[in-house]
């Protein structure tokens, strides 16, 4: 492995870690963010000749405190911070190991999460914010996942920056009772992140990052909040999930449905992780929520052996409960699927039929795919089509509209 590659490995595993500590004795993420920045510039230089320190992390959280110190001592304002920038030797030695065995490290990070995922800011800025912070994309990575011209990202940030400060939000762990209403917020940017690496068909691309970043993330909270379930369920459905990305495309960047998918391609050490945690959820018996009951449907899928041995009948009931918790056309839309599936096409058009009056789903390509795939089943191909030229008409991705393309082809 290259320097390079190196100093990439060491940027992705401990930049977020890096900036939370730094940003709790400078009291300033954009500061923060510049000396960590800069750490890694400078290791790139010094450690050309492949020459790397026996604590690289460490050595990387000395060089941005040295450096957020030359910045203090030329600013008066800040010169009180000096003592304990001085003081962040423990820490140091600390960032090597697992960051969880250090309760300074663990609710630096706390922090930073809860800081960047306020619900004072707006969903799109809490999303570059923690992309940019705490996984340390660079704004034209960021801009691109999200189709956005790279100044405009640059300016969400900015903003988001400008609103912490103006709104005067503690970068803080909240209380406990804070805790508990501010974590879903937290567990949706996450899952929003994940849920923007399938608008890809390409695994290498920034959007293709995304799910690893958000995968990452899901850890990192399931460590600093260990007894909140709804973080472990979250990871295990971004796992099971996740498990079937290589085979969710062709050779040409064409969806392949989950039904015809090479079960061979799927991650099983993957599916394994993701299935020990969700039982460990249910197990636990402290209430199941939407992650769970979505991670619950993910696991069944990844465990049937064949598309003809998925529990349907299984997964149409757990859409049902979901539906309870969390009543959405979404849901109902995927709840008609599972019900097609177990009990035929007829009442997976009633299911429809009960969500066809809304406005998102006739804007949602799925839902108008979906109805011309029973309404085909039914042998109502003049129907079908008609259906699939809508979802065409409504499809975003290339990868989305020549699959649709293809089965209009297929009814012709």
């Amino acid at each position: 492995m290259s320097v390079a590659d190196e100093i990439t490995v060491l940027h992705e595993a401990h930049y977020g870690r890096l900036v939370a500590t730094l940003t709790r004795v400078t009291r300033s993420l954009e500061l923060a963010e510049d000396v960590v920045q800069d750490a890694f510039a400078k290791a790139l230089t010094s450690w050309q000749d492949g020459d790397l320190p026996d604590e690289p992390v460490a050595w990387l959280a000395r060089t941005a405190r040295n450096a957020a110190i030359d910045r203090f001592r030329h600013d008066r304002l800040h010169r009180e911070r000096l003592p304990e920038l001085t003081h962040m030797t423990e820490l140091e030695s600390k960032t090597e190991t697992d960051f969880t065995s250090h309760p300074a490290l663990r609710d630096d990070m706390l922090r930073l999460i809860f800081t960047c995922c306020h619900p004072a800011l707006r969903i799109d800025a809490r999303l570059a914010l923690t992309l940019k912070t705490i996984c340390g994309l660079n704004t034209d990575e960021i801009a691109r996942a999200f189709i956005v011209p790279e100044q405009t990202m640059a300016q969400r940030i900015v903003r988001a920056k400008q609103k912490i400060g103006l709104a005067g939000i503690a970068y803080r762990v909240p209380d406990s009772d804070e805790l508990e209403e501010r974590l879903p917020g937290v567990l949706a940017v996450i899952y929003l992140i994940f849920n923007e690496s399938y608008l890809s068909s390409r695994s290498g691309s920034v959007r293709g990052r995304l799910a690893d970043q958000a995968i990452g993330l899901g850890r990192t909270l399931c460590a600093v909040l260990p007894v909140y379930p709804e973080a472990k369920a979250l990871l295990a459905l971004m796992l099971l999930q996740h498990s079937r990305h290589l085979a969710r495309f062709d050779e040409t960047g064409t969806i392949v449905l989950l039904k015809d998918q090479d079960r061979t391609l799927w991650d099983r050490p993957r599916i394994n992780e993701g299935v020990e945690l969700i039982n460990y959820v249910f197990e636990q018996g402290h209430g199941v929520g939407r992650y769970a009951l979505q991670a619950a449907i993910a696991s069944l899928h990844c465990q049937a052996s064949t598309a003809a041995n998925t529990d349907w009948a299984q997964i149409a009931l757990l859409y049902a409960e979901l539906a309870k918790i969390d009543p959405s056309p979404v849901i109902e839309l995927n709840r008609a699927v599972a019900v097609g599936e177990a009990h035929g096409p007829e009442e997976a058009i009633a299911v429809l039929s009960g969500i066809s009056e809304s406005r998102a789903m006739q804007r949602y390509h799925l839902f108008h795919s979906t109805k011309a795939e029973m309404l085909l089943r039914l042998n109502r191909e003049p129907e079908a089509r008609t259906a699939f030229e809508k979802a065409l008409s409504l499809a975003s991705s290339d990868s989305e509209k020549r699959f649709l393309r293809e089965r209009i082809d297929t009814i012709d």
